[in-house]
C-alpha cells in the first residue's frame, strides 16, 4: 500500500486505459490488505501469525490492532482521494486516449509506405540511367520508424481495452485487428527497407532488363502507393476504402506481367552479375503487392467489423430543389442592373 502515492503521481502523464488499470489495481490492493488484516484479526491466536505471514503483514503485527486498522484507515481514505482525482483529470477533464494514438499510428504508418512507394519507381531508374537521384530524400525515409513499432502498438492496444467509449470508437472495439494491420504493415516495410537498399546501391543493372521492366515496376509501385494512402486514408476517417480495390486489381494485373518477364528466357544472353539487381527489384516489387493486398483485407475486415461510414454518407448531401415560389422570389439585396426595353416591328407597319 505504500506504493500507492507513486502512483497517483505516474498515472497523470499516462494513458486513460492506464489509469484505469493503475488505479483499479491499487483500490484492490488497499482494499485485500485491509481485508487480509480483519480476516487475520479474527482467526484466534494461532492462526493469526500464519495468515499474517501469508499474507506478508510480518512488518506491520507488532503494531497495535487500533493503530494498525486506524493507518489503513487513513491511508485507503488518501488512495480512494488521490485516484478519484486521478482518474476524473485524466478521463474526464484532460483525457489521453491510447486508442486514439493507436488509430492515428496505423494510418500514419500506412501512408509512409504508400510515400516511399511513390517516388520509389521514378527515382529507382532515374539512378539508374544518369547515377543522379533527387537531393532531397526525407520522404523516402519515413518508413524505417515502422519497423520498430510493435512494442509500442502492443502497449496501445492492451490499454486502449481498458478505456471507455469515446469518439468514435465504441465498446468491443476491435482493437486487434490494429494489431494485424500494424504486423502486416512491418513485413511491407521489410521489403522496402531491401528496396531502399538497391536505391542506395551502386550496382548498375542490365540496360536491355531495365529498359524491359521499367514500365511495369513503375506502375506497379505506383499502383501499391495509391492503394496504401487510400487504405491510409480510410482508417483515419473511418470510412470504408472506395477506390482502393480499384487499385489493387490494377497491381494484380502488372504484377502477372512483371512475373511473366522475369520468367523468360530471353537473359540467358545476358552476365548474370548485371540481371541480379534489377530481377531482385522487380521480385521485391512483387511481394510488396502481395502485401498490400493482405493488407488491404485486414482493412476491409476492420472497416466492417468497426462498422465504418460509407463514403455515401460522408459526402455532403446536396441540398434540395427549390420551389417555384423560390425561384420567383426576387433578392432584395442584389442591385438589379437597369431595364432595356427593346421594340421591333415588322416591315409591315
Amino acid at each position: 500500500m505504500h506504493i500507492a502515492p507513486i502512483d497517483l503521481i505516474i498515472v497523470i502523464v499516462q494513458h486513460s486505459g492506464r489509469v484505469v488499470n493503475r488505479g483499479f489495481a491499487t483500490l484492490l490492493a488497499g482494499t485485500l490488505g485491509v481485508g487480509a488484516h480483519r480476516i487475520a484479526s479474527f482467526s484466534g491466536e494461532i492462526c493469526e501469525p500464519i495468515l499474517l505471514g501469508l499474507f506478508v503483514f510480518i512488518l506491520v503485527s507488532g503494531y497495535r490492532d487500533d493503530e494498525v486498522l486506524e493507518m489503513a484507515h487513513r491511508r485507503l481514505s488518501t488512495i480512494l482521494i488521490g485516484g478519484a482525482s486521478a482518474v476524473i483529470v485524466c478521463v474526464c477533464i484532460c483525457p489521453v486516449w491510447a486508442g486514439d494514438d493507436l488509430h492515428n499510428l496505423v494510418a500514419s504508418n500506412l501512408e509512409k509506405l504508400g510515400t516511399f512507394l511513390e517516388g520509389f519507381g521514378s527515382e529507382y531508374f532515374k539512378k539508374q540511367s544518369n547515377g543522379e537521384s533527387t537531393d532531397d530524400k526525407a520522404l523516402l525515409q519515413g518508413y524505417k520508424s515502422v519497423l520498430n513499432s510493435k512494442s509500442t502498438e502492443e502497449s496501445w492496444a492492451n490499454f486502449a481495452k481498458w478505456e471507455p467509449r469515446h469518439g468514435k470508437f465504441k465498446y468491443r472495439h476491435p482493437w486487434e485487428k490494429y494489431l494485424r494491420i500494424g504486423s502486416l504493415t512491418r513485413q511491407c516495410a521489410c521489403r522496402i527497407d531491401a528496396l531502399n537498399a538497391y536505391l542506395n546501391s551502386d550496382l548498375k543493372a542490365c540496360p536491355e532488363m531495365q529498359a524491359k521492366i521499367e514500365e511495369s515496376s513503375t506502375k506497379l509501385s505506383t499502383e501499391c502507393s495509391y492503394a496504401l494512402k487510400e487504405l491510409a486514408l480510410s482508417v483515419k476517417t473511418m470510412t470504408m476504402p472506395s477506390t482502393a480495390n480499384s487499385h489493387m486489381a490494377n497491381s494484380k494485373i502488372i504484377a502477372k506481367t512483371l512475373k511473366s518477364l522475369l520468367e523468360t528466357g530471353s537473359w540467358q544472353g545476358a552476365d548474370l552479375l548485371d540481371i541480379i539487381p534489377a530481377a531482385t527489384v522487380a521480385s521485391l516489387l512483387i511481394d510488396v503487392a502481395t502485401c498490400t493486398e493482405k493488407i488491404a483485407e485486414s482493412v476491409n475486415e476492420l472497416a466492417s467489423l468497426a462498422k465504418f461510414n460509407s463514403v455515401d454518407d460522408v459526402v455532403t448531401k446536396e441540398p434540395p430543389p427549390l420551389t417555384s415560389k423560390e425561384m420567383l422570389r426576387p433578392c432584395s439585396s442584389i442591385e438589379e442592373p437597369p431595364h432595356h426595353v427593346v421594340t421591333i416591328q415588322s416591315p409591315g407597319e
